[in-house]
């Protein structure tokens, strides 16, 4: 990895990785390496950004196009009370400079959709999806699939929360593909049926605890160390404090790389495994 050589500063700055075994120098220069796109600067990605940020992430790219608002404030904690009104790209960019001079931010003011995607997804090796809608929460997911990028994404309810992670272009030990987001959530809810943040409440400190999960699963993936949450939906319930993990698995009939899907017009379907029983 060269060039990624840590500085006296950074040694002393990630002292605490450096002596953990499953991350040590290697681990810490696969971080500093790394480019990491997080879509939206909200209630999830503002402690994700800040944890990737201390953890020494070289790269972090940041996607959101709105302005931050008073009632932010109660759980989007990258931003401060001063930055009302501006761009969140811009007071959560601020944000990671004061904390740690060593990482590079790119801020990106703009709703990802379908077809801004591709060109967003192509510089980073690893997507953290923090949005806060199902539209971008399908554009990213189907995107990743088709540009092969690991996505780690999650989700907030009022008392809830979700998080996975998606390595669709990926065989699994038995060498059955990998689920994709779709194989989980086959299509969006109908419109109206989730209320959304500003109808139905979030609590804010949870928004904490999962941008933080988020953060370290994404930390274990690219310093190369754990086991990563593929095939497994975690859940948690802030009213009772449980954590519980729901297995999910390939659909032969997911629209992305299912048994009947050509991926390229020209070929025949792939011979995939059959659904199993």
């Amino acid at each position: 990895m060269a060039g990624m050589a840590l500085t006296s500063e950074e040694i002393e700055r990630y002292a605490r990785h450096l002596v953990l075994r499953e991350v040590g120098g290697p681990g810490q220069a696969r971080l500093k390496a790394g480019r990491v796109l997080v879509i939206g600067a909200g209630g999830l990605g503002a402690p994700l950004i800040q944890y990737l940020a201390a953890a020494g992430i070289g790269t972090i790219g940041i996607v959101d196009d709105d302005t931050v608002s008073l009632s932010n404030l109660q759980r989007q904690v990258i931003h401060g009370t001063p930055d009302v009104g501006r761009p969140k790209v811009e007071s959560a960019a601020d944000a990671v400079n004061r904390l740690n001079p060593h990482v590079r931010v790119e801020t990106h003011a703009l709703r990802l959709n379908p077809e801004n995607a591709p060109a967003l997804l192509a510089g980073y090796d690893l997507i953290a999806d923090g949005s806060d809608n199902f539209s971008t929460r399908y554009a990213v997911s189907d995107a990743c699939f088709h540009a092969k990028k690991p996505l780690v994404t999650a989700a907030l309810g009022a008392f809830d929360g979700s998080l996975t992670t998606i390595r669709a272009h990926e065989t699994g030990p038995t060498g059955e593909p990998n689920p994709t987001y779709r194989c989980l959530f086959p299509s969006p809810p109908p419109p109206g049926s989730v209320a959304p943040c500003a109808e139905a409440g979030v609590l804010g400190a949870l928004a904490g605890v999962m941008g933080s999960l988020m953060a370290m699963e994404v930390i274990r993936a690219v310093a190369g160390f754990g086991e990563p949450l593929v095939g497994r939906l975690l859940m948690v319930d802030a009213r009772s404090m449980r954590f519980e993990t729901l297995a999910y698995a390939w659909d032969p009939e997911n629209p992305l790389n299912g048994a009947g899907v050509r991926t390229d017009p020209a070929a025949e379907p792939a011979a995939l495994p059959p659904r199993p029983r």
